[in-house]
């Protein structure tokens, strides 16, 4: 298959390589390469901000019916483009055809919903006395600088677009140079959509640069960021310094509660199947299995042998479960983790290990009895690892659920209704899931607490982040 074509989208022109410097994009699954990627440079970055005021003041005065139409036809356009959208993110992303085809519907449902959802922003209107008033209304806060990473390298960038778009601001998009074209597949959507080309700006380039370059105008009034906890404190830091609003969705290291009363055979086919999509390369995904003492080796044992049945492979070929990491730096960092583990006393019950001599393939990894002063359990692995440890009842579980200062996604699985209801109060985290791997949907908000961040993405509480609340009071009489 035919790769992309490797550019920027600035003011709806494709920026090519020219004199700048490049990127080298691989393909995960065999290492060969894909292409180059221009990265901008301090002109480039200058041109995308002022294309991007311009951008806000056009789009800021369209209707919401104007921008539900552009949302309604880039949702129709990514479902005609489906199948070679999906390839081209398999190809530079690595999972599978499967999971890449799911990203793009993330995206078309995400776009459909705010397509809606603009349309149902209310202010109100408090009466005063003597025919006074006071009217709450809600503004777009502005252009946005969004920067995503390269997990979901379809539904990151359709997130970053979706809010900012149906409520009138412009954004400049810098998503990972390890898989541009997905994100160029998105913006470019939009655009044939009938997006104005000043409203929506992709750019790749230096990360630290880029974000230095941006956030350091005051053109950008808003900054959302998905990635590491550590590089979203430094670009908090860079945001404060203009008082810029904030989205960030931030690293996370997803417990599991497993009680002895849950169905477990359904919790581990759940289970398993969240753990390694991706292969476990995803933000919510389950990380610390916390299991009652009763139930330890019945679920370890059946967590390990569907483990071990996974087919890993190339994920555009038939039958492939797991895809390779995306980079070559992920299997480094996860056979690290492992052997300290490992030294430390843990057991390696499967996996652990890299796969073929191309690519970027490991194992699906499980270990048990994992110390928790190894870096692993305090560390987001963001890998193939499930960690499976014994524990005496819910009191214990849910303190090691938030022993952590990470609070994104949590899981537990019980059959106890009363029980539900304490552990979903208990749980610190943003998002619950109760029986079930299912952490996410368009209609509801994607947030973290803690470590894991702040703001929120989808759902309507996704597009009032990207809006200013005004309050005008007027005084009554002649």
């Amino acid at each position: 298959m035919r790769y992309a074509d490797l550019h920027m989208i600035i003011d709806g022109e494709a920026v090519g390589l020219g004199h700048r410097r490049s990127h080298t994009v691989v393909n995960p699954a065999t290492g060969a390469v894909l292409g180059q990627l221009p990265l901008a440079d301090a002109a480039d970055l200058d041109r995308a901000l002022e294309v991007a005021a311009r951008g806000f003041a056009i789009w800021r005065e369209s209707t919401v019916q104007q921008r539900a139409a552009v949302l309604l036809r880039a949702a129709a356009l990514l479902v005609e483009r489906k199948e070679a959208i999906a390839r081209i993110a398999t190809t530079e992303q690595g999972k599978p055809l499967a999971e890449t085809r799911m990203e793009v519907m993330m995206v078309v449902n995400l776009f459909t919903f705010y397509a809606g959802e603009c349309q149902r922003v209310y202010g109100r209107v408090l009466p005063r006395s003597g025919g006074a008033r006071s009217t709450v209304g809600h503004e777009p806060v502005g252009p946005v600088a969004a920067f995503a990473p390269w997990n979901f390298p379809l539904g990151n960038a359709g997130r970053k677009l979706g809010a900012p778009v149906a409520t009138g601001c412009s954004v400049i998009l810098k998503c990972a140079e390890e898989t541009p074209a997905s994100a160029l597949a998105v913006v470019q959507a939009l655009l044939d959509a009938g997006l104005p080309r000043e409203v929506a700006q992709a750019v790749f380039g230096v990360p630290d640069e880029v974000s230095r370059h941006l956030l350091g105008s005051p053109i950008i009034r808003k900054l959302s960021f998905t990635g590491s906890t550590v590089v979203g404190k430094h670009l908090m830091k860079l945001a404060a310094e203009d008082c810029k609003r904030t989205t960030m969705e931030l690293g996370g290291h997803g417990p599991v509660l497993i009680f002895a009363d849950a169905d477990i055979e359904r919790a581990l086919d759940a289970m398993v199947a969240a753990k390694f999509r991706n292969a476990g390369q995803v933000c919510v995904s389950p990380t610390r299995f916390i299991v009652e003492e009763s139930v330890f080796a019945q679920f370890r044992d059946g967590f390990v042998s569907r483990a071990a049945a996974i087919r890993v492979g190339d994920g555009l070929a038939e039958g492939t479960q797991m895809g390779p990491m995306a980079n070559p730096r992920r299997p480094d960092a996860m056979e690290a983790l492992i052997a300290e583990a490992v030294g430390l006393g843990a057991k390696l019950d499967t996996g652990g290990e890299r796969i073929g001599n191309q690519g970027f393939f490991f194992a699906p990894t499980v270990l048990s009895q994992v110390p928790v002063a190894a870096r692993i359990m305090n560390e987001e692995p963001f890998g193939p690892v499930a960690l499976i440890n014994p524990f005496a009842g819910e009191a214990a579980m849910i303190a090691e659920a938030n022993r952590l200062p990470y609070g994104l996604a949590a899981y537990a699985w019980t059959s106890d209704a009363k029980r539900q209801q304490r552990v979903a109060r208990a749980l610190e985290a943003g998002m619950i899931a109760l029986n079930t791997g299912a952490i996410a949907a368009p209609d509801a908000p994607f947030c973290g607490i803690k470590w894991s961040g702040h703001g929120h993405e989808d759902g309507p509480e996704g597009l009032m982040a990207c809006m200013v609340t005004k309050v005008v009071h007027e005084g009554g009489g002649a």
